[in-house]
């Protein structure tokens, strides 16, 4: 497919997304009436949509209307390239512009991306980091991998994936965390990843099981489990059985394979309330995602003010149910990956008025202009009586 061709398909995608579809539903629908194009143009035409997607309001203004039509030519604006090369109306590419298409200049809070509602709660807990943030997440996220140190060490970890093509360096001060800087594509099916010496992780996610302090042998629930990232990394530091929980079990569908492979001991439990208590309780609960947006686009537009209050109760009603799980003298470790105090330290303080018995031992707020995903954590321990 020609670039002007991988466009037209982006603009049709859009179409479909603007219309109501999930846009997973609507690459893949792309996808099955399109099998001539390569892995290449997937990779390509899906890079254009989630571009699209992260730089939604901007890219609408900078292509003179909310359509794919107006995404697309907005990106392509946006990145100084000729307009003319891609909406020639030749073959398959898009018609060539028209008065139609005239460009106007963003708002503020077009040019940063961020839902209009959302931003005075942002500024608030942000503060003059706002809109650096906001820019960062209308960026590609960046690929980290963890060094499974159950089987393999970072030099040795490196050395396999290069061997694949895979070129990494390591990251910031987060032990056993691999910034990926070429060939991103390859890791799923490189022999690194396949036999477990590597996993996929953000560099933040990583860096908040290190804040845990994990004592090896403790006993540990991941309440909210999910893909089970952070569990098989307590399961690494702690060197023993990790149990796994989440309301929806299959989320955790693939954890028993990804466990078996990383060799990371992990117990699936259906009612934690039998296995307690617990040393260590980590409760990653459901969240806006507004840490992660440049991962999720789509969730950034999706969300509303109703969906964020659901949220909010899911979240205070998790934290109550996960303190009894906790042994005295332990730790319940609270995590999102948002960035709005409603959800984090708001969220918190409710809790610390509302339950007696435990003392607040620290929280860290991490951001992408740190290089990972935006996410908090409070780390809380429970009195001994």
């Amino acid at each position: 497919m020609t670039p002007a061709a991988r466009a037209s398909a982006a603009i049709d995608v859009l179409d479909d997304y603007l219309d109501g579809m999930s846009v997973e539903v609507a690459l893949t629908r792309w996808g099955r009436k399109s099998r001539f194009a390569g892995s290449s143009d997937r990779a390509a035409v899906r890079d254009l949509v989630f571009d699209a997607l992260r730089c939604k309001r901007s890219f609408a203004a900078l292509g003179g209307a909310m359509s794919g039509r107006g995404l697309v030519l907005g990106g392509i604006r946006a990145s100084g390239s000729h307009v003319a090369d891609v909406f020639s109306g030749e073959a398959h590419a898009p018609q060539p512009i028209s008065d139609a298409d005239d460009p106007r200049e963003p708002s503020a809070t077009e040019a940063c991306d961020c839902p209009e509602w959302l931003v005075p709660r942002l500024k608030q807990t942000l503060g003059d980091d706002f809109n650096p943030i906001m820019l960062a997440l209308r960026e590609r996220a960046p690929v980290f991998l963890r060094v499974n140190l159950l089987k393999s060490d970072v030099a040795q970890a490196q050395a396999a994936l290069l061997s694949d093509g895979i070129m990494t360096e390591p990251f910031g001060d987060i032990s056993a965390c691999l910034l990926v800087v070429e060939n991103t594509r390859k890791i799923l099916t490189s022999q690194a990843y396949l036999t477990g010496l590597v996993e996929l992780q953000d560099a933040a996610s990583q860096a908040v099981i290190l804040d845990l302090a994990v004592q090896k042998g403790a006993r540990i629930l991941d309440y909210c489990a999910g893909g089970g990232g952070k569990t098989l990394a307590l399961a690494a530091l702690a060197q023993t059985t990790v149990f796994a929980h989440d309301f929806n079990a299959v989320r955790m569908k693939d954890l028993p394979q990804r466990a078996a492979r990383s060799g990371a001991l992990v117990q699936i439990v259906q009612d934690p309330s039998t296995h307690a208590p617990f040393d260590l309780v980590l409760a990653d609960v459901p969240c806006s995602g507004s840490g992660s947006w440049r991962r999720d686009p789509q969730g950034k537009w999706a969300l509303t003010e109703t969906k964020l209050a659901d949220l909010i109760q899911t979240q205070a009603k998790i934290l109550r149910d996960v303190a009894e799980f906790v042994c005295p003298g332990g730790t319940l470790a609270y995590v999102t990956c948002s960035l709005l105090a409603d959800e984090n330290e708001i969220q918190i303080n409710g809790f610390m008025n509302a339950v007696g018995g435990w003392k607040l031992m620290k929280t860290h707020r991490f951001t992408p202009l740190e290089g990972g995903d935006g996410f908090f954590c409070a780390v809380m321990k429970k009195a001994n009586s």
